[in-house]
């Protein structure tokens, strides 16, 4: 199978066979799952088939002749509803409303690859786009390590290079304009001999007398001191307050660099779907509970966080399944099957139910699927056709 994967735009292509489209009832959403996978199975042996080259990115779903130049169709990703597979036929299909139509029919789109695993990870880069999707619409739903938020920071005056001791501001507020500069050093002479002449000035000047005072008392004066000046204390709180927006912001591009990507490898792909990996355990919760019938999450164990925990929608709700791992051997709680790894006890659970209500689906909605949007274009649309026709009419 082809694949190109440009990490620099988001973009993954793979080639597969097109079989057709056909139209897919509006109806509930459980009823459409299993109308969708009945014709899914009466095009098993379609022989039609044409070679196309499939790009996927957060923008949308973008359909070219095998020879890569061609485009044959658009689907942006708002105007695509739902995803699914079929491994056991190296099936993948998706539903989407045709751009230019009137109406605001849907369609299903079916691709054949050349095997199971292929029409699987063909299904997952479509669902991990609806994710990355999400987030992109809804940024305020994205986990606190991955959201980028900027670090809040309280005003403060070592920012501006002044200290916060009351003395050092007191000084600034009574630095001298004549007189000695500051730093410059001040030769102590006795007492009798400092008698002032008519040029000099008073004796009783405030500058002198605080001066003299200061000598006496052998006090260092913040008088002379410049305003720039940091204490120790003051200098060692700056540079922990620097040293720590420093982490901060290595931190946050750190987190960038890890930020969720379309091009990943299979395992690596899987596991982010599975785990609705970038978006908060409580959104990806309640997002559940509007998927598919069998659309399950992966996610830490609420009693054990170092156990896996499956959350699955089942016909009485979302329930959870503790994911046992004992001796390298994984199992559902109060079930009795061991699997060698997780990936394979997922792809037997969606196959047999076993113990389950229902077994696990490889579909997944498009939680950002633009319905009212469309209906609201149709309309519009076919008010404008109409206008048009009465206004070609009136001219006859």
């Amino acid at each position: 199978m082809g694949e190109t994967a440009d990490r620099e735009h988001g973009i993954v292509t793979r080639s597969a066979e097109y079989i057709g489209s056909f139209p897919v009832d509006d109806s509930c959403l459980d009823d459409q799952i299993q109308q969708l996978h009945s014709q899914l199975k009466s095009f098993k042996n379609c022989k039609s088939k044409r070679t196309v080259s499939l790009r996927f990115s957060v923008k949308g779903v973008k359909v070219y002749d095998e020879d890569e130049m061609t485009l044959l169709m658009a689907h942006a990703m708002c105007r695509v509803s739902l995803s699914t597979a079929r491994p056991s036929d190296a099936q993948f299909a998706f539903v989407s409303h045709n751009p230019g139509n009137s109406d605001a029919q849907l369609y299903c789109h079916l691709f054949k690859a050349r095997h199971a695993r292929a029409a699987q990870f063909l299904n997952l880069l479509l669902c991990r786009c609806f994710q990355l999707y999400f987030l992109e619409r809804h940024p305020e739903e994205a986990q606190d390590e991955c959201s980028g938020k900027k670090p809040t920071r309280t005003p403060s005056l070592l920012n501006q290079g002044f200290p916060l001791s009351v003395s050092a501001l007191v000084s600034f507020r009574r630095a001298p304009t004549q007189g000695l500069l500051p730093g410059a050093k001040v030769f102590s002479q006795p007492s009798t001999e400092q008698v002032s002449s008519p040029e000099e000035g008073p004796t009783s000047s405030p500058t002198l007398v605080r001066k003299r005072a200061i000598r006496t008392k052998e006090l260092r004066s913040g008088a002379y001191r410049s305003f720039t000046f940091t204490p120790l204390k003051q200098r060692h709180l700056q540079d922990k307050l620097s040293a720590r927006q420093e982490k901060e912001q290595a931190s946050a591009k750190a987190c960038n660099s890890r930020a969720p990507s379309l091009a990943e490898t299979e395992e690596a792909l899987a596991q982010a779907v599975w785990c609705w990996a970038g978006v908060s355990s409580d959104c990806s919760s309640s997002l559940l509970a509007d998927d598919v019938l069998g659309a399950f999450l992966l996610c830490p164990y609420p009693k054990k966080p170092n156990r896996v925990s499956l959350i699955v929608r089942f016909p009485s709700g979302l329930i959870t399944h503790a994911v046992k791992n004992s001796k390298g051997k994984f199992r559902l709680e109060k079930c009795h099957i061991d699997f060698e790894s997780l990936p394979a006890l997922i792809e037997h659970y969606t196959e047999f139910s076993e113990e389950l209500e229902c077994s696990l689906s490889w579909a997944r909605v498009n939680h950002c699927y633009d319905w009212e949007e469309i209906v609201k274009k149709s309309s519009r649309s076919l008010q404008d056709n109409k206008k048009g026709i009465f206004k070609s009419q009136s001219w006859v």
